[in-house]
C-alpha cells in the first residue's frame, strides 16, 4: 500500500497549526450576514426551489445512479441537508455567524426543526451555536485539513484495492464524470467552479462505492461538506488547478485500467498531496 497522504507534510503542518488556528474570528462591529452575503447569489439564488431540492433524500448507488427514497424528508432533515449542502460548502462561510431565524425563513420551516438540525451539525463539529451571537461556522485549521486528506487517501486506496480484486472498477462512470469536468474546465464562472467540485466529489465517490461497503461509502459521503469547501478553496487559489485536476483524474483512471494497484495508490496519493499543498499555502 502506498504511503499515507499528508505523511510527508505532517511535521510541517504541526509547526504551522498554532499560527493558523488561532481563536475563532469574531466580528462584533458587523451585522450578522445574510445567507446571500455568505454563499453568494450564484450558489444560492433567492428563488431557489426548496421543495424541489429538499423534499426527498437521495443515495448514490454503485452504478452511479441516484436513487430517490420513497419517504419525504422531515423538517429537521430538510434543515440539516440545506445547511450542510448549501451553506457549509461555501468557502466564504468560514468564520462567520449566521442567523437561526433567517435560516428558518429561508427553508420555510419553524425554528424548532432548524435548531434540531443545527444541534446535529454541532455534534459533528461543523458549526458552533454561540448564545446571543448565532451560528458560528469555524474555519478548518491546517491540521484538520491534513487529517481530512489523509482519511480520504486511506478510504480511496482501500476502495481501489477492493475494486481491482473484485473486478468492479468503475472506469466508465469515472470517465463520464471526468468528461463533464473537462466540458466546463474553461468556464471562469463561480457556478461552474462549484459544479466542477461537485463532479470531483462524484468522481471519487464512484471509486469509493465500487468497494461494495456501505459503511465505507457512508463514511466518505459524510465528508462531503468539508470536501466541497476545501475543494473550492483549492480551485480558486490556483489559476491552472482545473486543468491539473482533470490531468490527475485521468492518471488515476489510466492506472485503474491497467490494473496496477501500486500505481493506482501512487496516483491517488499524488492527487491528494498536490491539493493539500495548495491548501496549506492559502
Amino acid at each position: 500500500m502506498g504511503r499515507p497522504v499528508a505523511a510527508r507534510s505532517r511535521d510541517r503542518v504541526v509547526d504551522r497549526v498554532a499560527a493558523q488556528a488561532g481563536p475563532a474570528r469574531q466580528h462584533p462591529e458587523r451585522r450578522i450576514p445574510s445567507l446571500v452575503d455568505v454563499c453568494g447569489c450564484s450558489a444560492m439564488p433567492r428563488d431557489w426551489p426548496v421543495s424541489a431540492d429538499l423534499g426527498y433524500t437521495y443515495r448514490m448507488q454503485g452504478n452511479g445512479r441516484a436513487e430517490e427514497a420513497a419517504t419525504e424528508l422531515s423538517g429537521r432533515e430538510k434543515a440539516y441537508r440545506y445547511v450542510k449542502e448549501q451553506v457549509l460548502t461555501s468557502p466564504a462561510a468560514q468564520g462567520w455567524f449566521l442567523s437561526e431565524q433567517e435560516l428558518a425563513t429561508r427553508i420555510g420551516l419553524s425554528r424548532t426543526p432548524v435548531r434540531e438540525a443545527l444541534l446535529m451539525l454541532q455534534a459533528q463539529g461543523l458549526v458552533e451555536m454561540v448564545p446571543k451571537r448565532g451560528i458560528h461556522i469555524p474555519a478548518m485549521s491546517g491540521r484538520q485539513i491534513a487529517e481530512l486528506m489523509e482519511l480520504r487517501g486511506v478510504l480511496e486506496r482501500h476502495a481501489a484495492s477492493r475494486a481491482l480484486a473484485d473486478g468492479t472498477v468503475p472506469v466508465a462512470a469515472m470517465r463520464s464524470a471526468l468528461a463533464e469536468q473537462e466540458a466546463i474546465a474553461t468556464d471562469p464562472g463561480a457556478e461552474a467552479a462549484r459544479t466542477f467540485i461537485e463532479l470531483d466529489g462524484r468522481f471519487h465517490q464512484f471509486l469509493i462505492d465500487s468497494a461494495g461497503s456501505e459503511l465505507v461509502s457512508d463514511t466518505y459521503a459524510g465528508l462531503r461538506a468539508r470536501q466541497l469547501r476545501i475543494g473550492l478553496t483549492a480551485l480558486l487559489s490556483s489559476s491552472d488547478r482545473v486543468r491539473a485536476v482533470c490531468t490527475e483524474h485521468q492518471a488515476i483512471i489510466d492506472a485503474l485500467e491497467v490494473g496496477d494497484e501500486g500505481l493506482v495508490h501512487e496516483k491517488i496519493n499524488d492527487h491528494l498531496e498536490i491539493t493539500l499543498q495548495i491548501l496549506l499555502r492559502t
